[in-house]
């Protein structure tokens, strides 16, 4: 059994839930604020997560001291990188963009295999070994779980980013709010991706086509508007990208190719 990768890819679940899932509003809002109570309940979030799929695939790690003092250890430097990030933000240092936001994910996934490597304590140079053991059924089921959670809800992080500038100035829509249009973006964005991954991994290309031609029937009067135009083809190519990078992933894992058979 390949531990440290299943350990990684369950730690690494774990943030992506805590992060992108369970990350209400209200705790952003806590947080950017500075208030005490959002990174608490930021870091019980984490915390529950990673007991709950520890409680799952190791139950005996539940009452280990030294699992424990991981798990706490790595909390804390995830709600230290959140603080880091928002403090500079905050004060002007640096911009909440698409950069301090692949920064701050860099950080959190290499503390996260860090954590990984200490509770299993695979040596270094058995590390590259461990790679080739990503076919095992349950690091398999992990993969997948890491891969759906980071392409659907990660990658509308990235593609808000990436089409923030694009919403700046007056409303590409008339009567629509950016908000409106960017929440009814973000669950649109939710569903395309879950339904684009879980076709490619099907081997079922042609139906990425229709879901295409469904989302720009529906939206076909604003298309319309340039500004709305290039708001939409922008947004649709990074989600769909973003879905076809998971997807090449999994199948290279899954089938040991990324040709589609069908």
């Amino acid at each position: 059994m390949h531990q440290l990768i299943k350990a990684f890819l369950a730690l690494y679940l774990a943030h992506l839930v805590g992060d992108f899932v369970f990350q209400s509003d209200r705790i952003v809002s806590q947080k950017k604020k500075g208030e005490l109570g959002g990174y608490l309940r930021h870091a019980a979030v984490h915390y529950g997560a990673i007991l709950s799929i520890a409680c799952v695939l190791w139950p005996a790690w539940l009452v280990s001291v030294s699992f424990q003092a991981v798990v706490l250890s790595l909390t804390v430097i995830h709600l230290l990188v959140d603080w880091g990030k928002i403090s500079l933000t905050e004060r002007g240092k640096i911009s909440d963009n698409l950069n301090s936001f692949l920064i701050d994910q860099i950080l959190h996934f290499a503390t996260v295999f860090v954590a990984a490597w200490l509770i299993v304590g695979t040596p270094l140079s058995e590390i590259f070994t461990q790679l080739a053991g990503l076919r095992a059924h349950e690091e398999m089921v992990l993969l997948l779980l890491v891969v759906y959670t980071a392409v659907i809800f990660g990658g509308g992080y990235l593609v808000r980013y990436m089409t923030k500038p694009l919403l700046q100035g007056s409303a590409l829509i008339p009567g629509e709010s950016t908000d409106q249009l960017r929440n009814a973006g973000m669950y649109i964005g939710w569903l395309e991706r879950f339904l684009v991954l879980t076709a490619l991994l099907l081997q079922s290309p042609a139906t990425v086509g229709l879901i295409l031609t469904a989302k720009s029937i529906a939206r076909y009067p604003e298309l319309k508007s340039v500004r709305f135009a290039e708001y939409f083809l922008i947004g649709t190519l990074l989600s769909i990208s973003t879905a076809i990078g998971g997807a090449i992933v999994l199948l290279k894992v899954v089938y040991g190719s990324i040709a589609l058979s069908k």
